[in-house]
């Protein structure tokens, strides 16, 4: 896994429908060595620890190979009228990545930086958040369908990381996917 942008964000108010919002998900690109304690990056805010964050969903990981899924939808959504394309975070990851897809990475992988260890824990689940902030209320149901979810990291040694960084991959006991874990969440929803 190669670490294509690390993404830090505060807590901002979003329009959903009628309703403002109180929310994480907007994440920045910065450009310097970002200090990872148990509970995710330091200078990222998580709203709703409920669904996001807490020891078990510290750091979230997006593979950069779907973005042009989503600026795609966008577009067939009338989201996106020009050709820009989408920046580092906008989906909410702390870490955009090439690596690792949801069907080529397990729960209890662990991912071995220079400076710290994250472990792979679950898959993100889409909630009405992502659906505003992609700009269309099907995305979440299209993330569903095409399992494009990226996957949650427990801090198992605290440490730093850095754009540009690369992790070595040391499996664990590979009995579930990504993939695996969060069709078996959303089968029902897509009957």
């Amino acid at each position: 896994m190669h670490i294509r942008s690390i993404n830090i964000g505060s807590a901002r108010r979003l329009r959903v429908g009628e309703r403002s919002l109180l929310t994480g998900i907007g994440k920045v690109h910065v450009n310097q060595v970002v200090p990872v304690g148990r509970l995710g990056l330091q200078g990222d805010e998580q709203v709703d620890l409920s669904i996001h964050g807490g020891l078990q969903k510290a750091v979230y990981a997006y593979p950069a190979a779907h973005y042009a899924f989503w600026q795609a939808r966008r577009r067939e959504h009338g989201v996106s009228l020009f050709d820009e394309a989408l920046p580092p975070g906008f989906v909410g990851e702390n870490l955009t990545v090439d690596g690792p897809l949801e069907h080529e990475i397990f729960v209890g992988d662990e991912l071995h930086f220079p400076d710290c260890v994250l472990r792979v824990t679950s898959p993100r689940e889409p909630c009405h958040k992502f659906n505003a902030v992609m700009g269309f209320a099907q995305a979440g149901r299209a993330m569903a369908i095409a399992g494009c979810c990226g996957y949650y990291l427990a801090v198992d040694r605290p440490g730093t990381l850095a754009a540009g960084q690369v992790a070595t991959l040391v499996p664990g006991q590979r009995g579930l996917s990504i993939a695996q874990a969060f069709a078996a969440k959303f089968a029902k929803h897509l009957r």
